[in-house]
């Protein structure tokens, strides 16, 4: 209901918005427009909102404790300590929270395509990743958000890091990349809903199972995992190698750029997209 109230205003904040910008500012305008609209929308269950976003720290600090245990229990995991370890905790979960709350119709693509709303997406004079990046939002996972934000802070205080011109180019690279590597498993489980229509456990594999593993440094596995980890899915890139360098356990300024080789997992995923948009057949009712 809240899907099909957004929708019903999306086209005229559209034609108002062409009048008054450019094709450039239209694009941003008309994302942060939706977003307001579509927040709008839920706050008409206020009380709903609320209980799901009190619920969605409750569950995330239940990934943070188990964390606190087990160095209660063996002090340091392979020579990484508490806070390096959740260094890479905050890094992966931000940008996987990232992406559930403002990437949330690319999350759940499959259900425009079942319920036929894709076709009147292609209908309009825009870009479909934009409409389709419109077309759901999940404020609740905020939440998740702000507490993985919390958790890096803490970390990067407790670890005493030395900071440089090219630690902090690092940072800002991390968290960049871990947005990008999120979105592209989005959009790629979003591309194989072209062929099968329900791309949700596929996604699942990659992102709630994967996010599970990279949460930890990746070093600490067998070599196998380390390299599916780095070249299938490159979580590695994103908080692994560079946090390395980050931390002091390597001088190596390639680790420092290791997230920018994730343009070439990003790219891909756009292209294959862009094939499933063509092999699209209408469906849906």
């Amino acid at each position: 209901m809240v899907c099909n109230t957004y929708n019903n205003w999306l086209f005229k904040y559209e034609e108002a918005l062409k009048k008054s910008c450019g094709t450039r500012r239209l694009k941003m305008k008309l994302y942060f427009n939706s977003l307001k609209l579509y927040w709008k929308s839920l706050m008409e269950y206020r009380a709903s909102f609320i209980m799901a976003f009190i619920s969605q720290i409750f569950i995330f600090f239940s990934y943070y404790f188990v964390i606190l245990s087990l160095f209660n229990k063996f002090g340091n995991i392979k020579g990484f300590t508490v806070y390096e370890v959740l260094l890479c905790f905050s890094v992966i979960h931000f940008g996987y929270s990232f992406c559930e709350t403002f990437a949330r119709g690319v999350d759940r693509f499959d259900n425009l395509i079942i319920k036929g709303e894709f076709d009147r997406l292609l209908l309009r004079p825009r870009r479909i990743l934009l409409q389709v990046l419109c077309s759901n939002f999940d404020p609740v996972k905020i939440s998740r958000l702000l507490q993985s934000l919390v958790i890096l802070i803490i970390s990067l205080v407790n670890l005493n890091i030395e900071w440089n011109i090219y630690k902090v180019l690092c940072l800002m690279l991390i968290l960049t990349s871990s947005v990008f590597v999120f979105f592209s498993i989005f959009l790629l489980a979003a591309s194989y809903c072209f062929f099968t229509v329900q791309g949700l456990e596929i996604r699942n594999l990659f992102t709630d199972g994967g996010k599970y593993m990279a949460q930890y440094p990746i070093g600490i596995f067998k070599k196998g995992f380390i390299l599916f980890f780095t070249f299938v899915i490159p979580y590695g890139l994103v908080n692994y190698y560079p946090l390395l360098y980050m931390i002091g356990k390597t001088d190596n300024l390639l680790y420092c750029f290791a997230p920018l080789f994730t343009i070439f997992y990003v790219i891909p995923s756009l292209l294959v997209f862009k094939k499933g948009i063509k092999k699209y057949e209408s469906t849906g009712s």
